[in-house]
């Protein structure tokens, strides 16, 4: 497993990190305590060091698995956390500064931690980033040595560009994969020269870019890929990248003959954005320790070269871009 700067921050993270929002257990379906713990062993043993999470991940029930988990372990392990899109008090008194305060006490709480290493806003409304105030109370924590730093979360490049007039923001978190290329144009080049750390989510589009889904795939009825397909329940961009489901499976289907043999689609497609050096750490989720180990293994791979990112470059700009929903 190769590391990486975590931004200016002078924390090195492990270049593939794991996505814990699974282990909340309902949105991606049933997730065991038993069955988290061994995701989360196997990832560390795979060389992960950095797991991503969210006080809103099962209420909660993410953070303190991974909170009972570090406490079995004597390595270091970089935790990230979000706060902002919890039921109590909910929007918009979530933005408060005595919310923000008290969210980051109870994930400090269930992560079992002293100081959170990340906390980042989780994809709150673009209004309240423009006001700034939610970023004085996470500077306020900072000083108070609640947290060693803080991001955010962000559905679009709009709203990251917003967020990197903060001269204390640390972190960016947003969506990019071969069916999601706009940061490379919008975003890259500001985040690198601001020494800010960008954490890739969703980078295998909620598994199309896995190559296993079908058109008749069926979703667990508390699985995000069932009850958000059009957006029916948050913002349709987090759930196959904003594309419509039998449109992604097909562009998935026309992507496989890209793929080097000895590589899964799913490795190949960690390794493209891998290849980005504005990168600090991608975080596929598992929900299966196997997958775990196979994500970690993309960290070994060659790079892709220029002639597969030029034709890649131009399948999404010809096939993909188009047809994308939500805010991008």
């Amino acid at each position: 497993m190769k590391h990486r700067p975590f931004g200016r921050t002078g924390a090195q993270v492990s270049e593939i990190g794991l996505g814990c929002w699974q282990l909340g257990g309902s949105d991606w379906g049933d997730v065991s305590d038993e069955a988290a713990h061994v995701i989360l062993r196997t990832a560390l043993d795979a060389g992960t060091t950095m797991f991503d999470t969210a006080d809103v991940y099962g209420s909660g029930r993410s953070e303190e698995l991974i909170g009972s988990f570090l406490k079995t372990q004597s390595q270091p392990i970089y935790v990230a956390t979000k706060l902002g899109r919890g039921s109590d008090p909910g929007w918009p008194e979530n933005f408060t500064d005595a919310a923000i305060h008290k969210h980051t006490e109870a994930s400090l709480k269930r992560l079992g931690v002293d100081a959170l290493d990340l906390t980042q806003l989780h994809c709150i409304p673009t209004d309240e980033l423009r006001k700034g105030q939610v970023f004085e109370s996470l500077t306020a924590l900072k000083s108070e040595g609640k947290i060693k730093d803080f991001g955010a979360s962000v559905e679009s490049m709009e709203e990251a560009l917003i967020c990197l007039d903060q001269p204390e923001l640390a972190s960016l978190q947003i969506i990019f994969n071969i069916f999601r290329q706009k940061p490379i144009d919008v975003l890259f080049e500001r985040a690198k020269a601001q020494g800010v750390a960008l954490i890739v989510r969703l980078p295998l589009a909620s598994g199309l870019l896995s190559g296993k889904l079908k058109q008749g795939t069926q979703f667990a009825e508390n699985d995000h890929r069932n009850y958000n397909k059009d957006g029916q329940a948050f913002n349709v961009g987090e759930t196959f990248a904003g594309l419509p489901y039998d449109l992604g499976v097909t562009l998935s289907d026309d992507l496989k003959s890209y793929v080097p043999d000895g590589e899964t689609m799913a490795q190949w497609a960690l390794r493209w954005i891998l290849d980005f050096d504005a990168v600090s750490v991608v975080i596929p989720g598992a929900s299966r320790p196997e997958q775990a180990a196979a994500n970690a293994a993309a960290s070994g791979l060659p790079p892709l070269g220029d002639e597969a990112h030029a034709k890649l470059r131009e399948f999404y700009q010809t096939r993909v871009a188009e047809h994308i929903r939500g805010p991008y």
